[in-house]
């Protein structure tokens, strides 16, 4: 048998293990059932994939993440080591294939979704499987009290059945103790060896900030630590708003949503991954399997939605082990806009209703059909046909993804669909005195034969690369063509894929999960008061907070945090060293209160009381714009 440390100089180049991670490596070599809670860069993949490496055979692992699936089996695949995903819009014959490939092919890792486990053929390929472990990653998400529940997740317990003397390693970086003990009794677990690393980080500062101006104090954060930053806002409009806005003062910076390409996700990740560019302004679609060491600040311009949402976010700071800041900044209408958000959109079982019909009836799905048909789907577009609130719409939407009536997967895509709407001969008679068409019209001819009889979708990039063109001149010619009337031509953005899990059965299909959806809202309304409990709470140290969340009892003040620092004495400084810098200051130009701010190494509060005192003393001036000036200039 090789050993642990072998196989991770090996493929990972690492000479030794991060905290606890040979420990658990080494119980699930000896066969146990093993818990593993580490916070979020506490290595918890290399914990199922160096046994998995170890031993003879392959190692299953169930995970709910279809981009963190991609991620892992790349990163093994580039390791030179087999591994594959059984994700969605794979056809029976290639499934069969893949499986096949499992049972004979030396692979080593098997990464598939809960909702994979409930087909016949995987569980009958399963079986025939030499299993060495089974691993079930983001493992809160099988608990009811976990802050992601998919009921998906029950049909893990499958494996078990099918594989019942194969061990089982089951991994998360948030979960409270009630979500700890659910987790082991739904896994079924004997015996289990449960390692729990603190989730204390000295390195890392958590700080909450009262701003009514959140830009300013941002772009003093920014300045003051110009290292690796990720900035967190609401939605996709406020990733590029405060990009530009920090472009425009100088930074670096690029943003990231769910609405981007792939090819423009790629790009801007690139960028900063490789510190050409300083900060990532994103939503909370940005982080996942994200492994930067050296990032120093994380900012949340908006109160984020959970406890455990925010501290795998801010997590993703100092993980270097150098000195880190956490920082959220709030004002008074945060409090509003976070209930309005999470709160007042939770969608009830009769509005789930609504929407899932309004949804089978914008695809024309029969009653009693439709399941594993997959549509492209405009979110927007959808919203607008049905008068839908759209942040009550989509969380109906990923209610009925989580609880596997439907998959709801953001991918932006272009559709393009045409129809040719004169006959063969006039076209080519078209084509007598448009020769710059040619080329472009013959491509859509020789790759879809249907074109005259019916609309049809068409793959632009496909054409243009049969055509020899760029994307943008098949375009053209499209609308020419159009311009002509020589075609019909729709064009739609999609930003997502929608497949049905289900059959079409309307109100009965809902009722079946009316428990879960009434239950699942319970528990947003707590992990929403949680959150705010957090940033209004000025008595206790911002880490002890987060800590007592998650249940770490014996625990310590950080004395780094927001809350412990505002109990420091503050530095005196004698007030004729203020006063005499702010004068030099002023005698070369008139300056606001956050220019001197941003110019001197003094506090706010310590300039604001100068200035009070040199206007008392009429030593200064405000001017019309509301700037300063020296009274005798």
């Amino acid at each position: 048998m090789k050993h642990p440390v072998d196989i991770l100089e090996r493929y990972w180049k690492f000479t030794s293990f991060k905290p606890l991670q040979e420990t658990i490596i080494q119980s699930v070599l000896a066969g146990e059932d093993t818990f593993a809670l580490l916070p979020t860069g506490g290595g918890k993949s290399l914990c199922f994939q160096i046994p998995a490496l170890v031993k003879e055979g392959i190692c299953i692992v169930v995970s709910p993440l279809v981009a963190l699936m991609k991620n892992q089996v790349q990163a093994l695949q580039d390791k030179g080591i087999k591994a594959m995903a059984l994700t969605s819009g794979i056809s029976y014959s290639q499934l069969d294939t893949l499986l096949d490939n499992c049972i004979y092919g030396n692979y080593k890792f098997l990464y598939l979704s809960p909702e994979r486990l409930q087909q016949d053929i995987v569980q009958d390929r399963i079986r025939q499987m030499n299993v060495n472990l089974i691993a079930v990653d983001e493992a809160h998400c099988i608990s009811q009290w976990g802050n992601d529940f998919r009921p998906s997740y029950k049909n893990i317990t499958k494996l078990r059945e099918l594989q019942p003397t194969v061990n089982v390693i089951a991994l998360t970086a948030s979960a409270t103790p009630t979500v700890v003990d659910d987790i082991i009794i739904e896994l079924d677990f004997i015996s289990p060896k449960v390692f729990k690393q603190s989730f204390f980080r000295p390195n890392l500062a958590y700080m909450v900030f009262h701003e009514e101006d959140k830009y300013f104090r941002l772009e003093a954060i920014l300045k003051k630590n110009p290292a690796a930053s990720i900035v967190y806002v609401r939605n996709r409009k406020a990733t590029l708003e405060v990009s530009r806005f920090l472009e425009g003062k100088g930074f670096t910076s690029t943003y990231y949503h769910g609405g981007l390409t792939n090819k423009e996700k790629d790009a801007a990740l690139d960028n900063w991954m490789q510190n050409r560019t300083q900060i990532m302004v994103a939503t909370n679609a940005f982080g996942m399997g994200i492994d930067k060491p050296d990032v120093k600040t994380v900012v949340h311009l908006n109160l984020p939605e959970s406890m455990e949402s925010y501290f795998q976010e801010a997590g993703r700071a100092g993980r270097n082990g150098n000195k880190a800041f956490a920082v959220i900044l709030k004002n008074n209408s945060d409090e509003i806009l976070v209930k309005n958000q999470f709160l007042n959109v939770l969608p009830s079982v009769d509005f789930i209703k609504i929407t899932y019909r309004k949804l089978s009836s914008y695809f024309q799905i029969p009653y009693g059909e439709g399941v594993d048909d997959t549509f492209d789907f405009n979110f927007n577009e959808f919203c607008k046909i049905y008068k839908f609130n759209t942040l009550l719409a989509y969380n109906a939407l990923l209610l009925l993804d989580r609880t596997s009536v439907i998959t709801l997967s953001k991918q932006f895509n272009q559709r393009t669909i045409v129809q040719f709407a004169v006959s063969n001969a006039a076209l080519f008679n078209y084509l007598e005195t448009h020769a710059e068409s040619n080329t472009v019209v013959k491509a859509i001819l020789r790759t879809y034969g249907g074109v005259f009889e019916q609309e049809t979708k068409i793959n632009t990039s496909l054409v243009a690369e049969k055509a020899s063109v760029n994307e943008n001149v098949v375009f053209a010619v499209l609308k020419q063509l159009e311009k002509g009337a020589i075609i019909t031509l729709k064009n739609a953005k999609t930003d997502a894929q929608i497949t049905y899990l289900q059959p079409r059965e309307d109100d009965n299909t809902i009722n079946r999960i009316s428990t879960i959806i009434k239950q699942q809202n319970v528990l947003k309304e707590k992990q929403v008061h949680s959150i705010l409990s957090y940033i209004n709470n000025d008595t206790l140290c911002k880490s002890l907070q987060l800590l007592s969340y998650f249940g770490e009892k014996e625990v310590t003040a950080c004395g780094v945090c927001s809350v412990c620092l505002s109990r420091k004495p503050i530095k005196t400084i004698d007030p004729k060293i203020i006063t005499r810098k702010i004068i030099e200051a002023l005698e070369t130009e008139h300056l606001s209160s956050r220019e001197l701010f941003k110019r001197l190494n003094f506090t706010e509060t310590q300039i604001n009381n100068t200035l009070k005192a040199l206007l008392e003393q009429e030593i200064i001036k405000i001017t019309h714009t509301n700037t300063y000036k020296l009274a005798h200039i």
